[in-house]
């Protein structure tokens, strides 16, 4: 959820920023420029709504259901096909996953309640809807997403970009959730940040782009 306070930067300072890339960057359904034909339906938006009621609500109910023993944990996501996709998992084979996400941690009061109210930012009411900024003009902002991505939608991602041109959209056609763990996407990244290219591979199918 590292990427959402990128939004509030370029609300309010956006002269102080000299390039922006934000990699599957989270969505948040209370965004009111999001039309409901394409959120209506997105099972996510039901289940964020309800771990937004609990986090908010019964905090110590929720830290004493990721780590008690009975049920499998969080970090059970790592390898599931069911969250991630086929370079998901092979990139995940070959890091070290999620150490904040253990049992172990959760248990700490500190580790917990950050990761909560990380939550709770990212998903409650905002001040702004992000879909009504202005171009930042002095910053190049990019937004890169995989077509297979089974926690954050490309059509959202696709439908911000059709609202702010600014912004340089980029699509993983066989990429999920971890595209930073992709052999050649990080450089990828630094250089249509720092040299403004982008590789044919990397662009989203214009026909299929939610208007």
């Amino acid at each position: 959820m590292g990427s959402y306070p990128i939004w509030s930067c370029l609300k309010y300072i956006p002269e102080r920023l000299a390039g922006v890339a934000m990699v599957v960057p989270v969505i948040n359904y209370r965004w009111p420029s999001f039309p409901v034909s394409l959120t209506r339906e997105d099972y996510r938006r039901s289940l964020v709504k309800l771990l937004y009621w609990i986090a908010k609500h019964t905090p110590r109910l929720l830290q004493w259901w990721v780590t008690q023993k009975w049920f499998p944990s969080p970090s059970v996501m790592e390898k599931k096909p069911g969250f991630f996709n086929k370079r998901d998992i092979e990139a995940l084979m070959k890091t070290e996953g999620f150490p904040m996400l253990t049992k172990e941690r959760l248990r700490e009061r500190c580790v917990f309640d950050t990761l909560r109210n990380d939550f709770l930012a990212c998903y409650g009411d905002w001040d702004f809807d992000p879909m009504e900024l202005s171009n930042p003009n002095e910053s190049c902002v990019h937004i890169w997403q995989g077509h297979e991505d089974k926690i954050v939608p490309f059509e959202l991602q696709r439908y911000i970009s059709r609202k702010l041109p600014w912004i340089q959209y980029h699509e993983v056609s066989d990429g999920g959730h971890f595209l930073v763990h992709y052999n050649g996407l990080c450089e990828a990244i630094v250089r249509a940040m720092l040299l403004g290219e982008e590789h044919h591979l990397y662009r989203p199918d214009a026909d299929k782009i939610v208007s």
